[in-house]
This record gives structure tokens, C-alpha cells and sequence, in this order.
């Protein structure tokens, strides 16, 4: 795509339905104006924040199964709310969203209530948050994979999937976090970035002493 994506587009592109459209305009456009006063995500990327942002985080939603109960998915360092917001705008389910930085958490919050949306924020360290049983696990350009694994092992359960956003180091990265554990993995690669790789990690477990 030689210039920037139109909401028009982004519609065209995922088949969203118009009052899905409508929640995830009034997010661009509430984005737009505290941008202005804090930094939510990088000023290069709002020109082209259909594609850099919510198409990025749309995207998520190909490779989540859906079921007949609404999944409980747990989002990392969600910064602005991708991708977690997206997805839960996209009705996939309860969304929690943990983010150290307050002023993100209040512009998370005040989307909550925009779009009357099922995620809840908490203004907290990951590794202050009791654990909890969740389906699915996101994280975009948060922490490298060893660590983003480390951070929520304690949420992990043997059905619990992982989907992560990753750069061009994921393969030096896999390699590293299969050392500590065993996973079953898929990789796509992204629609909306070149050198982007999208992670599906299952059945993630730590390796024994003897298996390292």
C-alpha cells in the first residue's frame, strides 16, 4: 500500500460490521486528541495509524479460535491498547489489560467507556498481578519472547495460547525461549508490516532439568 490507510479500507480489508466500525473510529479518533498531550504511540505512526495500529492488531483475530463462551484473554503491556482493546472492540472477548504508565491506563479507560466494551484495566507490573486462569495471552512489541514468557509462566495453563506480534530477530528469539521451555509454535507473517512475524505459541511448559 504506497500511502496511508483510510478507515474506508481498514472496513473493506477485515468486513468489520459498521457499528464495530463506528467504536474503533471513535477510538482514532480520542487516540488523535491525546496524543497531543501524551505519548501514546510514536508521532510517525498516527498518519498511518489504520494500518500501524488497528489493522496490525486486527489481524490477532484470524488465528483466535473462537468458542461458544467468550475467551479470557490477558494483554500485555498495552501501551494504548494494542492490541488488546481492537480485539475486544471486535467482541472476542473479556480483555484484561495490564500497563505500568498511568496516563495509558486513563486514555485505555476512557475507550472502555466509549465503547462500552467487556476489558478492564490495571495500572500495575505484571509481575504484581495475582494470577489468574486465562485462554489467550497477547503482547505487541512489548519484551523480547523469553521474557514476555517469564512475565505471565504464572498464568499459563496447558490449554492457554500465546499470540505475540514479533520483529525480525523472532528466529534468534525462539531459539533462546527453547532453551527454558517446550512449545508447540506456528509463525505467519504479518499483513500489515513486512519484516513482522505473528507468534502462536500452544502447550507452552517449562523444560525439565533433565530435557536441558
Amino acid at each position: 500500500m504506497g500511502h496511508n490507510m483510510t478507515a474506508n479500507e481498514f472496513q473493506e480489508l477485515t468486513g468489520v460490521p459498521r457499528e464495530t466500525m463506528d467504536k474503533l473510529v471513535l477510538y482514532s479518533e480520542t487516540l488523535t486528541k491525546w496524543q497531543k498531550s501524551i505519548n501514546l504511540v510514536s508521532n510517525s505512526t498516527l498518519p498511518n495509524m489504520w494500518l500501524r495500529h488497528f489493522y496490525d492488531s486486527a489481524q490477532l483475530s484470524g488465528y483466535i479460535t473462537r468458542t461458544d463462551k467468550p475467551l479470557k484473554i490477558l494483554d500485555l503491556g498495552s501501551g494504548a491498547g494494542f492490541p488488546g482493546l481492537v480485539l475486544s472492540i471486535l467482541g472476542l472477548g473479556e480483555v484484561i489489560l495490564v500497563e505500568g504508565v498511568g496516563k495509558k491506563c486513563s486514555f485505555m479507560k476512557q475507550i472502555i467507556q466509549q465503547t462500552d466494551i467487556n476489558a478492564i484495566v490495571y495500572n500495575k507490573r505484571i509481575e504484581d498481578l495475582a494470577a489468574f486462569p486465562v485462554d489467550l495471552i497477547t503482547s505487541r512489541a512489548c519484551a523480547d519472547l523469553n521474557k514476555l514468557l517469564d512475565l505471565t509462566e504464572k498464568f499459563i495453563k496447558p490449554a492457554t495460547k500465546c499470540l505475540f506480534l514479533k520483529g525480525k530477530n523472532v528466529e534468534n528469539e525462539l531459539l533462546l525461549a527453547e532453551k527454558k521451555r517446550c512449545f508447540g509454535v506456528k509463525k505467519f507473517p504479518s499483513k500489515s508490516d513486512r519484516s513482522g512475524v505473528i507468534l502462536l505459541l500452544s502447550e507452552v511448559e517449562a523444560r525439565t532439568k533433565k530435557e536441558k
